[in-house]
């Protein structure tokens, strides 16, 4: 955005902008709403005696709906002797403005003008602050208009600043320009905290050399830049990540001779903390303790803070203590974020005392807290206790919310009580706590994970009709299900579907369609769609082409397979690892293993981290082509090179050997090594080695590697002493059918996420 305060120095001529010069909330003249009428069983109209102004006022503070404020108001009009003073009017714009009523706010005004009551500048602050905080900032500026041609009230310099700051807050920041160019064509005089409020406005832009420009000037129109100058700048630079900026400001205050308090000091712990740089901040922190300086609350909350998000939770907590010993007690959101840390590290009893801690320095915890601890407990899949302080939250004057039911949902889904997961839905939805894009996503995953399509399908309609926001998420995650599950017709439709509701699509949507096309060999709409993708702004990334590399590769189609790799590259997309494993595997799949090997070699020379995806094809091949002595070798290169074996290579040479592509010693010996590094044969593998070892007679080294695979996958006790007791009554069958089956209990599960 380009943006500069052209006239922020000079005030020459200029030219109003439009907006400014047709305020139409007050210009137009209108029938104003007359302030309605009421019964007369009002409360208020019970008082046996003339009420007082701050009768009035204690009555309109403590109504909350438009009506009743205008009926309470009305009724202290009709009073006989009864002479609303400029404090009422205010209340009634303050109380008006909390709802954001335009017109009611109009209203009141138009009494106050036939009122005798003066009316002073700030009256009209409140005014701004309440268009402000329902986002009509034309009606902000307006203000200025009615105070001068309806109020004869001049808007002075305060009045200026105040809605300048309002609309740099809201980044509203060519508002902001054109209320300035008013100020400077009104020849109204700007003071420091003008220029500190359009030095926020530029360094909010990044217009950093503008905005130390602007501070250098100040002296030239009579003010002098103060602290609050000086560390608007250091946030600045701060917000750009460059601290060592914000330390060169700091220079300057100091030549300055500008006095400093602990907003400076705690300015830049922050910045150094903002950056990860705590350790430096402690030491700032050192440094000027010896000149003087007092940590105050704020300046060891940064610090905690600041630990917290490096990871350093002891070092937090020792800051923690030494707060106490200071008198100083966390604000609520540094203990959450303490406790945040300590649940994030699986430390959800620290975490809970810590809340203790917070109850017995009188703290009252919020929802932050109680959510958190939560959602710790369900991370570690303790959900009946997640379940339990959920239902008590109400009994601590705490009301749930949608994330406390949400982390609730996800614990229940992570630990495979879906049915729970919908009765807490049904619950939340009960309670009147509406389920936002999030708690929907989680139910859409879950039924995609399990093949459950038509019900994700249902639940994005449930979405789709109640309005509820629905971001890319949430189609991809629908589009990734269908095509998983060969529905490709129906990922095409949820695709389709998301144009006409005005969701974008992002790369995933693509890459995730266009790799369910490859996958289900539909290629020609894949290269389709990725040309779609180029139209509409989106550069294909490796995945795109991966995906389209894979489906070549599997096809045997090597020529267009390499042609892809060639693309890649012509249009600036590096091949990474994966590319070049995914060619190998299908060069290796063709038989073209030299090929294969050359191209291993040539991606070592690029210096790129060589991964045993690449390697697992030509290793497999190896065994199938040249035999047991030249696999192995190329096995033990790998480790030499760097490249570890993963348990994919240790399982592709266990079954290869174990099947009699190698001598039955060399076979038992791997098998020893392989557990030795943690990795478990496959069951095919140790059946046939079972096979030889028996038929060789070998039943005690057989004994011994089954002993040797059970300690590897640490099976308990009991299912040692069930197999131990089949081997030695020599049942070997019995032995290993039971292996069998307790290792497929042991084998990895898809996860929620």
């Amino acid at each position: 955005m380009a943006f500069s305060f052209s006239s922020c120095l000079t005030c020459d001529s200029w030219t109003l902008p439009q907006i400014l010069k047709h305020p139409s909330l007050f210009s137009t003249p209108t029938k104003h709403p007359t302030f309605v009428s009421f019964a007369s069983t009002k409360h208020y109209e019970q008082l046996t005696t003339l009420p007082s102004e701050k009768d009035v006022v204690d009555m309109l503070r403590g109504e909350n709906d438009e009506k009743t404020v205008i009926d309470v108001f009305r009724w202290a009009l009709e009073q006989p002797s009864f002479e609303p003073s400029l404090g009422l009017y205010e209340e009634m714009i303050r109380k008006l403005g909390q709802v954001g009523s335009v017109e009611s706010i109009r209203s009141v005004l138009d009494e106050m003008k036939r009122s005798s009551c003066k009316v002073k500048e700030d009256t009209f602050l409140v005014l701004i602050e309440s268009f402000a905080k329902f986002e009509l900032y034309d009606e902000a500026i307006c203000v200025l208009f009615i105070m001068e041609e309806e109020f004869r009230v001049k808007p002075g310099t305060d009045s200026y600043n105040f809605l300048l700051n309002v609309l740099v807050d809201a980044n509203k920041l060519k508002f902001v320009e054109d209320v300035h160019s008013l100020m400077c064509s009104k020849r109204i005089k700007r003071d420091v905290a003008t220029f500190n409020i359009l030095i926020k406005a530029l360094c909010k832009v990044r217009q950093m050399r503008l905005a130390i420009l602007m501070m250098e000037e100040m002296t030239a129109h009579g003010s002098v830049p103060d602290e609050k100058t000086y560390t608007t700048l250091m946030h600045g630079f701060i917000d750009e990540g460059n601290v060592d900026g914000a330390l060169r400001i700091r220079e300057q205050m100091v030549s300055a001779q500008c006095q400093s308090t602990n907003l400076t000091v705690n300015t830049l712990v922050h910045g150094f903390c903002k950056i990860g740089q705590v350790s430096e901040a402690l030491n700032f922190v050192q440094e000027m303790t010896i000149d003087g300086f007092f940590p105050d609350r704020v300046t060891f909350d940064t610090l905690v803070n600041g630990l917290c998000k490096a990871g350093h939770v002891h070092q937090a907590l020792e800051i923690m203590d030494v707060m106490f010993q200071e008198g100083h007690d966390p604000y609520v959101h540094t203990y959450n974020t303490v406790i945040s840390a300590l649940c994030k590290m699986g430390k959800v009893e620290a975490a809970n005392e810590i809340v203790n801690l917070m109850l017995e320095r009188d703290v009252s915890p919020d929802t932050v807290t109680y959510n958190t601890i939560i959602s710790g407990l369900c991370s570690e899949n303790q959900v009946v206790a997640a379940s339990a302080l959920a239902l008590n939250l109400t009994s601590k004057g705490i009301r749930p919310d949608v994330s406390t039911f949400n982390s609730l949902i996800q614990g229940l889904c992570l630990s495979g009580k879906f049915e729970t997961a919908l009765n807490v839905l049904d619950d939340m939805k009960n309670k009147g706590c509406q389920a936002d894009e999030f708690t929907y996503n989680m139910l859409i995953d879950w039924y995609c994970s399990k093949g459950k399509l038509d019900a994700a399908l249902k639940i994005l309609n449930e979405m789709e009709s109640s309005n509820c926001p629905r971001s890319a998420i949430t189609y991809n995650t629908l589009i990734d299900g269908f095509s998983k599950n060969k529905k490709i017709e129906e990922a095409g439709e949820i695709f389709d579907r998301m144009e006409l509701q005005g969701v974008p699509r992002n790369m995933t949507t693509y890459n995730t369609l266009i790799d369910g096309l490859c996958k289900n060999r539909r290629s020609e709409e894949a290269a389709m769609l990725m040309d779609q993708m180029i139209t509409e702004g989106l550069k294909p990334d490796k995945f795109t082409y991966n995906s389209i590399l894979s489906h070549f590769c599997k096809t045997g189609d090597i020529k267009k397979a390499t042609d892809i790799v060639q693309v890649m590259v012509t249009n600036e997309c590096e091949p990474d690892i994966v590319t070049y494993g995914t060619l190998i595997q299908g060069l290796c799949k063709a038989g073209r293993i030299e090929v294969a090997c050359r191209l291993l070699r040539s991606i070592q020379l690029k210096n790129m981290v060589v991964t045993p995806y690449a390697y697992n094809p030509v290793l497999q091949t190896l065994f199938k082509k040249r035999g047991a002595d030249a696999a192995m070798e190329f096995f033990r290169e790998m480790e030499k090179t760097g490249c570890p074996p993963d348990e994919v290579s240790y399982r592709i040479v266990s079954k290869a050997l174990c099947s009699g592509g190698g001598q039955i010693g060399q076979a038992v010996d791997f098998i020893y090594e392989m557990t030795s590094k943690g990795f478990i044969p496959e069951f095919s593998a140790i059946y046939m080695l079972a096979e030889g070892l028996c038929a060789l007679k070998m039943d005690d080294t057989l004994v011994k590697i089954v002993d040797q695979i059970m300690k590897t996958a640490k099976f308990p006790e009991n299912e040692v002493k069930m197999i131990t007791g089949f081997l030695r009554i020599r049942k070997f069958e019995d032995a290993l059918v039971t292996l069998d089956r307790f290792l497929s209990i042991r084998k990895p599960k898809r996860g929620y996420w």
